[in-house]
C-alpha cells in the first residue's frame, strides 16, 4: 500500500442531536494522511497530472495555499519525489509552516492583508513567468478537486448513512469539498438540501474559508447547488471548537467548528426525522498557537 491509497474511507461521527430530534453527524477528515480534508482533491490532482504527462520529475509542484492543500502537496511531493514550492498568506499559523518545513516544501510568503486572494496572485505570477519550470495545479480552478469529492466524499456519506442523508452543510474555500459532494448526494437523491457556511463578513478568522460576495471566485464555483446559506461569526465558530474538545474529545480546527455550529443552526430549523452531515475539515494540532486554546 502506498500513502496515496491511505486517503479517504473517514469514518462519520456522530455529534449532536438537536432538541426537536434531527442528528448530526461529521466525517472526520483528520484521518487522512497529511491529517486534512485536502488530502483529497491534491491526490486527484496530481495522480492526473502525473498521468496526463502533465507532471514530471523536472518540474516543480507550484500553488497557493492557505496551509492545509499546502502540506497535502508537501506530504505527497516527498513521497513521490517532486519539489514543491507555495505560495502562503504570511499570517498562518506556525504550526502549518513547521510542517511544510518539515516536508521540505518552499515557501513564498504574501501580504496578510490580501489572504488567500495574494497568495493566489502571487502564484499566478511565478507560473506566467516561468511555466516550463513548474506545474501549477490551481486548486481554485482545477476539475479534479471537486471531483474527488464527486467520487469519493459523497458516495462515503451515502453510504454510511444507509441513504438516509437529508442535508449537507460544509465551508467553502475552493468550494471543492461542498461542490462535489452536493452535486453527486443531489443526483443520488434530488431532495437532498445542500447548504453552503460562510463568514458573516470579509474580515474573519476561519482560515480556509472564503467570504464569497468579497473575494476571486473559484472556477468551479457553483450557486445553483445552494439550498440556503448560513452565515457564522468566527467568535461563535470558537466557542463550538471548544464545545467540541471540552464534551466530545473532538481536538479540530475552527473552520470545522464553524461547520458544526452551521449544522446546528439548520437542526433547529428541522424535524426529528433529518440526517444532516458536516466536515470536519482537520486537527486542532494545526492551531495550537492559536490564543483559542490560551
Amino acid at each position: 500500500m502506498t500513502i496515496l491509497e491511505t486517503v479517504g474511507r473517514t469514518p462519520l461521527l456522530p455529534i449532536f442531536e438537536g432538541n426537536n430530534g434531527a442528528r448530526i453527524f461529521a466525517k472526520a477528515e483528520f484521518f487522512n494522511p497529511s491529517g486534512s480534508v485536502k488530502d483529497r482533491a491534491v491526490k486527484g490532482m496530481l495522480v492526473e497530472a502525473i498521468k496526463s504527462g502533465k507532471l514530471t520529475k523536472t518540474k516543480t509542484i507550484l500553488d497557493a495555499t492557505s496551509g492545509n492543500t499546502g502540506i497535502a502537496y508537501a506530504m505527497f511531493g516527498a513521497a513521490l519525489g517532486y519539489k514543491v514550492l507555495l505560495c502562503l498568506p504570511a499570517n498562518a499559523s506556525k504550526e502549518r509552516k513547521r510542517l511544510l518545513n518539515i516536508y521540505r516544501a518552499e515557501i513564498v510568503a504574501t501580504n496578510p492583508m490580501e489572504s488567500s486572494d495574494g497568495a493566489l496572485l502571487k502564484a499566478r505570477q511565478l507560473y506566467n513567468d516561468n511555466p516550463g519550470t513548474y506545474y501549477y495545479p490551481d486548486q481554485y480552478s482545477n476539475d479534479e478537486n471537486w471531483k474527488a469529492h464527486y467520487n469519493g466524499t459523497a458516495v462515503e456519506i451515502w453510504e454510511q448513512t444507509d441513504r438516509k442523508v437529508t442535508h449537507f452543510v460544509a465551508g467553502m474555500g475552493t468550494s471543492g469539498t461542498f461542490t462535489g459532494t452536493a452535486r453527486r448526494l443531489k443526483e443520488f437523491n434530488p431532495s437532498i438540501k445542500t447548504v453552503p457556511m460562510q463568514p458573516e463578513s470579509p474580515l474573519h478568522g476561519l482560515e480556509g474559508m472564503k467570504h464569497m460576495a468579497s473575494t476571486i471566485l473559484p472556477g468551479f464555483y457553483d450557486p445553483t447547488l445552494f439550498d440556503g446559506r448560513i452565515d457564522v461569526s468566527t467568535e461563535e465558530a470558537k466557542k463550538m471548537t471548544r464545545r467540541l474538545a471540552e464534551e466530545l474529545g473532538l481536538f479540530v480546527g475552527i473552520s470545522s467548528g464553524a461547520n458544526v455550529l452551521a449544522a446546528v443552526k439548520l437542526a433547529e430549523t428541522l424535524s426529528s426525522d433529518a440526517i444532516i452531515v458536516t466536515i470536519l475539515c482537520d486537527s486542532g494540532n494545526r492551531y495550537l498557537s492559536d490564543e483559542l486554546w490560551d
